[in-house]
């Protein structure tokens, strides 16, 4: 007995008949009812099918929105992270005055680069090192050239965690400037012209006293080794840059009671780890390594804590 698809004409004469396509027995037309007992024929549920597709369909458009609507969520919230802070206080009420002018940096930083060229130094302060993104307002090259990346007005990334003085963040009340050197070679004479320049304008045109020239070492002596034991500080302190000790200081003896480590705080040097403050304090003003005190020290440092005291930082 053979089977096949064909369609069926409707019979006029029984009204329970339909156009349909199904399978019949060949030779003897099958009407086909409008009720059908599923136990005796099978029927293709096509249309069951389509809607089975067409909610597949729909589900899955469903599913592209929700998804959508999370991406551009995500973005949104990405996008208000990065946005800068809004000047005005929601919480307070907008009433602007006319007497006011930016933020200016208080302090200039001075590194040394540790990279083997200024082509990788250049490269890092545009990108990031091991620690992660990094800059710095100016870099002045081995041959005195000066370079800058980040505006005075902008709070570079140069310093990181640590303090001088009452200064926390160290970013951003300062300037940071880094030298093109890896640290186990002296500074070339055009490169420290450069920087006596440098320094010149910054101080000049924010109003910074030129006291306020520290190094990185300086601000995080247990993190940082730069400018290094070989910056010449007292090339500076001829031109009239950074706290240096008077010629003569060794001359000097303290009075009974001199407390040598209130006057490295007196400075600006943290004392929470002493012996890393010693050693920074003893590559910038002698040159040397070493974590303890001596005699020669406290006179470094009572001459210099004088200088504060009369207010003649500057000569």
């Amino acid at each position: 007995m053979k089977w096949k698809f064909e369609r069926c004409m409707p019979i006029r004469e029984n009204r329970d008949t339909l156009p349909c396509r199904h399978f019949r027995e060949s030779g003897n037309p099958v009407p086909f009812p409008r009720r059908i007992d599923v136990r005796r024929h099978w029927v293709p549920d096509i249309a069951s099918r389509f809607r089975d597709d067409e909610q597949t369909r729909r589900s899955r458009e469903g599913v592209s929105r929700i998804f959508r609507r999370l991406l551009i969520c995500g973005a949104f919230a990405l996008l208000a992270a990065c946005a800068p802070l809004s000047p005005r206080n929601p919480i307070a009420t907008w009433v602007p005055s006319k007497n006011y002018d930016i933020r200016k940096p208080q302090l200039i930083v001075l590194h040394f680069t540790d990279q083997d060229s200024l082509a990788q130094a250049l490269d890092t302060l545009r990108t990031a090192n091991r620690g992660g993104p990094v800059s710095a307002h100016y870099l002045v090259g081995r041959d005195g050239h000066i370079y800058q990346l980040v505006s005075d007005a902008d709070r570079a990334w140069h310093a990181g965690p640590g303090r001088w003085g009452t200064i926390t963040d160290v970013n951003s009340a300062s300037i940071g400037i880094e030298l093109d050197n890896n640290g186990h070679v002296p500074f070339p004479p055009a490169q420290i012209d450069s920087l006596i320049r440098l320094l010149a304008d910054i101080t000049a045109r924010w109003h910074i006293p030129r006291a306020q020239i520290i190094g990185h070492e300086d601000m995080a002596p247990t993190r940082k080794d730069d400018p290094g034991p070989l910056f010449p500080w007292a090339t500076l302190a001829a031109n009239g840059f950074g706290l240096w000790p008077d010629p003569g200081f060794e001359q000097l003896t303290p009075p009974p009671g001199f407390n040598p480590w209130a006057a490295l705080t007196v400075i600006g040097y943290s004392l929470d780890d002493p012996k890393a403050a010693v050693h920074a304090f003893h590559n910038h003003f002698r040159g040397i390594g070493g974590d303890t005190l001596d005699a020669e020290d406290s006179r470094i440092l009572y001459n210099l804590v004088g200088k504060i005291e009369r207010g003649d930082t500057e000569k």
